[in-house]
């Protein structure tokens, strides 16, 4: 534990308060921005939009989204070994602040773009690296742990909450660029609560770079660093040459290195000579966690974008007489975390060390989340496709993900930081976030696949899928807990 705190945020260490706003009024602006996007891309040019194809639109919402979880492997690889974790952040909400700025103007496609490129690398930057610093408020046995990162979390959905609401309504009923530019304002807010707020409670944390790049190591990784460079340029070069370079072409590109990535970096932690015998163990049980969160991941982002077109397409548009905007549903994830959170913070206070193991809180999670894509099938075969269903099928699938969300995505971020090698600490949290990039590169492969004539089928399979792995993983929960330990 690099700090000791004497005042408390809800009974937890003082700097808990800092990092749960800098996140909160992140997320504001990241989940603000996804609310319109994808209506924003396939929308027409008159109605303020790009007028790009609908199956397009989804298939980039998906690469979007895994870009952004992927670019954490090389923010936390600056963290670990160039900039330390409180610089990264800071510089990674410039980035994303900048990024929103370029959506708010009015120069289409390449503005588009431009605006990905800054986001994906700002919240590479920021996102795996403030999650880190949560973890170094406790001590490895302090019990408040599960309980603080859930707290964190449900700062994460009150922004997430906010932004669809105020950042669609704007968006969608009066300008798309006028939603963007107060995605901009809140990262802003962030920033300056983080910086000035961050002096008074986070002391000295995160201000050292953990395991520092130097003398030929450096010389090493720059070779390898231009190697990569010319590769890339051949390669894309090549590929647009041949007439390869589409949006079908980038996509499985990513998808490779969705699968690609964690697969070198799980190699590689488990063959550093830094890495101690137990760490090692540790690794080796995180590693089916980290498959099973790719599972969950997967029907859990469908919410930004096969979700977000049933809601547009197959769901009433009023709700006891109101009409609700299509980017409102947005809501549901985040309004069911923040009314969920204190349920399982009660939870797991109250069972203390009765509470279940990690690896079956992740078992319980991807079942009750394959629950929510089965409840899906229904609507379809019960009335068919061609007319719109109640709000209550969507409203109840997004209650049942997020209680299973509850037993994986705060439980996967604590386990994260305490199975993590200490050489690889930034890393290895930018690891779990791979698991949401893996997810969405294989979304953007079987998103074509929904098609009004295979909803059913679509939202049965995914939704059993899930249950399946979940099962399994539940049957090897014993030989889990061996390589895990006295990690709780």
């Amino acid at each position: 534990m690099e700090q000791k705190a004497e005042k408390k945020f809800f009974g937890q260490p003082a700097g808990l308060s800092t990092l749960f706003f800098t996140e909160m009024w992140e997320r504001f602006s990241y989940y603000g921005m996804r609310a319109i996007l994808v209506y924003y891309m396939f929308d027409t040019l008159a109605n303020g939009g790009l007028g790009l194809p609908r199956t397009t639109s989804v298939a980039i919402m998906s690469i979007y989204g895994s870009l952004v979880y992927m670019s954490n492997i090389v923010g936390g690889w600056l963290s670990d070994r160039v900039l330390g974790a409180r610089r990264s952040v800071f510089i990674g909400g410039i980035a994303i602040m900048f990024g929103h700025i370029a959506l708010a103007t009015p120069f289409g496609i390449p503005a588009l773009f431009l605006s990905m490129m800054l986001i994906v690398a700002g919240t590479g930057m920021l996102k795996a690296n403030v999650s880190g610093m949560v973890g170094h408020l406790y001590a490895p046995e302090d019990v408040r742990r599960d309980t603080g990162f859930s707290i964190f979390y449900m700062g994460i959905n009150i922004g997430s909450l906010l932004a669809p609401i105020i950042v669609g309504t704007l968006g969608q009923k009066y300008n798309y660029h006028l939603g963007f530019s107060l995605a901009a304002v809140g990262m802003f807010f962030g920033l300056l609560q983080y910086y000035f707020h961050g002096k008074k409670t986070l002391g000295k944390m995160g201000m050292n770079v953990t395991n520092p790049l130097v003398g030929e190591e450096r010389k090493h990784f720059l070779k390898i660093f231009a190697i990569v460079v010319v590769v890339l340029i051949v390669f894309f070069g090549g590929a647009s040459a041949l007439g390869m370079m589409n949006v079908d072409f980038f996509i499985n590109f990513v998808s490779v290195l969705g699968i690609g990535l964690p697969i070198f970096y799980f190699w590689k932690m488990l063959t550093a000579k830094n890495v101690t015998p137990e760490e090692h163990r540790n690794v080796l049980a995180y590693i089916p966690l980290f498959l099973s969160a790719i599972v969950f991941w997967s029907l859990e982002e469908q919410g930004s974008s096969i979700l977000a077109l049933f809601a547009s397409e197959r769901t009433q548009s009023t709700i006891l007489g109101f009409n609700v905007p299509a980017s409102w549903y947005q809501t549901l994830n985040p309004l069911f975390v923040v009314l969920l959170t204190p349920v399982f913070v009660t939870l797991w206070n109250r069972l203390g060390k009765r509470q279940p193991n990690t690896e079956v809180k992740f078992a319980i999670g991807l079942v009750l989340t394959g629950f929510s894509f089965i409840l899906l099938m229904f609507p379809s075969l019960l009335f068919g496709t061609d007319q719109r269903v109640s709000p209550l099928w969507l409203i109840f699938s997004f209650l049942i993900v997020i209680a299973g969300e509850m037993c994986v995505s705060p439980v996967g971020l604590s386990v994260t930081t305490k199975l993590a090698p200490k050489a690889f600490e930034g890393q290895t949290m930018a690891i779990w976030f791979m698991a949401d990039a893996s997810s969405q590169a294989i979304n953007a492969q079987i998103a074509r696949f929904y098609q009004p004539n295979t909803e059913g089928l679509y939202f049965g399979i995914v939704g059993a899928v899930a249950v399946l792995v979940g099962l399994i993983l539940f049957s090897q929960r014993n030989r889990i807990r061996k390589l895990i330990g006295n990690v709780h």
